[in-house]
């Protein structure tokens, strides 16, 4: 680990310090994802954009939804080369690749002249980013503490939410501008994030879960000692090796390929399908519970279902974003000490509430006088329905696919719920000024219909994650358990159940023994001959 000149790793770091690190790489990466979502909403409200790109009339709402959706289509792509390819490249190079595929695409998009430009600038920043989306989760994931990857998890969301309240401020402040400067600025500003990201991912250390799946053993003991803070010979950092090395070994013996899963041969006792799906359908949840309606949209949904002014619209759209900010660091103390099927359960529900009244309100509303009072009323109900996203569903669907798959499927898993979120999202951000054009207030009963739906598919199907370490998970499904979770009491309780516990400390009081020194051993002898 340490340089031909005798140079410490990680510049020295250790412990908390280097754990501290990859969370400010993975959350600069989220930050990027979430001024991403925003600085579109600004875009197709600046005149010399829509003109420029021939956007401006109702006969062009398909077009313009086409040109913002794009993005998603690119992300897909993204997630899918992450899922393709990921594996072999290992975390940091992927992120470092599709950093480098976005700084493209925010060159093309900041530099457009023409339609076709833009729609190839969407795509190439898409493909970079659903790379990156599909990454920086499991790397944090891979690296962190069992007590701490629910809490910087969220956090990542939280600066996901950042990058979103700074793009929507950015916005608001150039809406007095005006000209081209009003939206090329914004998104060339996307570098400010680009740039930190390549200052930091090349130094910081692998997954050493992945290192371990790719039989590097030595390099993985070395790095799971600088993240513990311990001797590469201390009782908890050797069991902690062979623990994922047997978990390795395991789902490899009994893994489903994909030719099998793409077929639904739902056989072995990992239960890979299962868990894919539950992981993936945290994201088609997430997306279709509508939160991009308002990221992609909100400023349009404002001007026309509202009938605020521009000006207006883009104010209330950033004070909204700084609100949602605040209320979704609510959701850190609570992710691990609550769960995460609680906060999961608990956000839908006031989504669908906030989504039933919004329906109900512009039902009522009017051009003019009482009218017009009753559909401003609804703007307060589009603030709590952002508080009531960044309790759960901001970051849980996030978090999920990475715990919930296993060790060998975790990059494909994660990889197959991030394209999940980046193809649904593309359908909602298609089809939402389509919508409201066509179908007025009517449209948003169907959001309010999605929530409802999801909750009995939560309570009843999703396990918790929460304070169990991902081989607890491992061990989980090897039981065999059955589908309704709420038949076992282990399964759904916040705490890590005993049995887990126990199981830990019978195999630490094992290598006190002396297992462990062998077991290195064995690993580093073992790696150096292949």
């Amino acid at each position: 680990m340490a340089t031909s000149q005798g140079r410490k790793p990680f510049f020295g770091l250790t412990g908390n310090w280097l754990t501290f690190w990859i969370t400010v790489a993975c959350a600069t990466d989220m930050t990027l994802f979430g001024y991403d979502q925003a600085v579109f909403s600004g875009v197709v409200v600046t005149q010399n954009f829509l003109e420029l790109h021939d956007l401006v009339g109702p006969s062009r709402t398909a077009v313009l939804s086409t040109v913002t959706a794009i993005y998603d289509v690119g992300c897909f792509f993204g997630a899918i080369i992450a899922f393709s390819i990921g594996e072999r490249l290992g975390r940091r190079n992927m992120v470092l690749i599709g950093t480098t595929i976005m700084a493209v695409g925010a060159i093309l998009q900041a530099a457009s002249y023409g339609l076709a430009m833009m729609f190839v600038g969407r795509i190439v920043a898409g493909l970079g980013n659903g790379i990156n989306t599909a990454t920086a989760p499991v790397w944090q994931t891979e690296t962190a503490k069992a007590n701490w990857r629910g809490k910087l998890v969220i956090i990542e969301m939280m600066m996901n939410i950042a990058g979103f309240t700074l793009c929507n401020w950015i916005n608001y402040a150039l809406s007095f501008h005006g000209g081209s400067l009003a939206w090329r600025f914004p998104l060339a500003f996307q570098f400010v994030f680009i740039f930190i990201l390549y200052l930091t991912v090349p130094w910081l250390p692998e997954s050493p879960r992945w290192l371990i799946a790719q039989d590097r053993h030595p390099e993985a003991v070395q790095i799971l000692a600088a993240l513990e803070d311990k001797p590469v010979d201390d009782a908890y950092v050797v069991t902690q090796l062979r623990e994922i090395d047997e978990s390795v070994r395991y789902e490899k013996e009994h893994a489903i390929r994909w030719r099998d899963l793409l077929q639904l041969k739902i056989t072995g006792d990992t239960h890979t399908v299962r868990r894919l799906l539950l992981g993936a359908g945290t994201q088609f949840m997430q997306q279709f519970e509508g939160i991009n309606i308002m990221s992609y949209y909100l400023p349009t949904v404002l001007i026309n279902s509202v009938g605020l002014s521009n000006e207006f619209a883009r104010l209330l759209t950033a004070i909204n974003a700084t609100t949602y900010l605040i209320f979704s660091c609510g959701s850190v103390p609570f992710v691990e000490r609550w769960g995460r099927r609680p906060l999961m359960l608990l956000s839908t529900f006031g989504q669908g509430f906030c989504f039933l009244i919004i329906t109900i309100l512009l039902r009522f509303s009017g051009p003019e006088g009482t009218g017009a009072t009753i559909a401003t009323a609804s703007v307060a109900f589009f603030f709590l329905y952002y508080v009531s996203f960044g309790i759960g569903m901001l970051g849980v669907p996030w978090l999920y696919p990475t715990e919930i798959n296993s060790l060998p499927m975790r990059t494909k898993g994660a990889a197959v719920a991030t394209a999940t979120n980046w193809i649904t999202n593309f359908v909602i951000v298609e089809i939402t000024p389509i919508g409201i054009q066509s179908l007025g207030w009517r449209f948003w009963i169907v959001w309010t219909v999605f929530n409802a739906a999801f909750l009995p598919v939560i309570y009843f199907f999703y396990p918790e994650t929460a304070n169990r370490s991902l081989e607890d998970l491992d061990l989980y499904y090897r039981t065999n358990p059955s589908l309704i979770v709420t038949k076992d009491p282990d399964a759904i309780c916040a705490k890590r159940p005993s049995k887990f516990v126990d199981h830990e400390d019978r195999e630490i009081q094992e290598t006190e023994k002396g297992v462990g020194v062998e077991t290195v051993e064995r690993m580093g002898s073992k790696s150096a001959s292949q």
